[in-house]
C-alpha cells in the first residue's frame, strides 16, 4: 500500500520541480517628487540589492539589483552633485539613464555624463 501511494505521489512531486520560478521583484522606480532621504531609503531597502564595494575616489555609492537589470548611484555628502540619485536600466540591449537632481543641476549633469561614459567604456 505504501509503495502504491509513493508511486502515485512521484509524478505529482516531479511536477513541482517544473513549476515556473518566481520573477524577481521589479526595481524601485525613481520618483523625484519624493525627498532624497526617502527615495534613498526606499531604494536601499529593496530585497536582493547588491552594493558595490566602496570606492573612496568616487562621489557616489553604487547598488545593483540581483538580476543586474538596474543600477543606482547615490551621491555621497561631499559630492558636488549631492544630493542626487541616478539609475541605469538595461533592457533589450539598450541602456537607459535617469535620475533625480536635488542639488546643483550643472554638477548633476556632469555626474550623469561621467557615469554614462563609464558604462559605455565597459562594453
Amino acid at each position: 500500500m505504501r509503495r502504491a501511494c509513493a508511486l502515485l505521489l512521484l509524478p505529482i512531486l516531479s511536477l513541482g520541480a517544473c513549476a515556473p520560478k518566481a520573477k524577481p521583484a521589479a526595481a524601485v522606480a525613481l520618483d523625484c517628487s519624493q525627498p532624497f532621504e526617502a527615495l534613498r531609503s526606499k531604494i536601499t531597502a529593496q530585497p536582493g540589492l547588491v552594493p558595490a564595494p566602496q570606492e573612496p575616489s568616487e562621489p557616489y555609492r553604487a547598488y545593483s539589483t540581483a538580476d543586474g537589470h538596474a543600477s543606482y548611484f547615490i551621491t555621497e555628502p561631499d559630492a558636488p552633485a549631492h544630493p542626487a540619485i541616478l539609475m541605469q536600466q538595461a533592457a533589450g540591449g539598450a541602456m537607459t539613464n535617469t535620475g533625480c537632481a536635488y542639488g546643483d543641476r550643472a554638477a548633476y549633469d556632469q555626474l550623469m555624463a561621467y557615469l554614462t561614459g563609464l558604462k559605455a567604456g565597459r562594453r
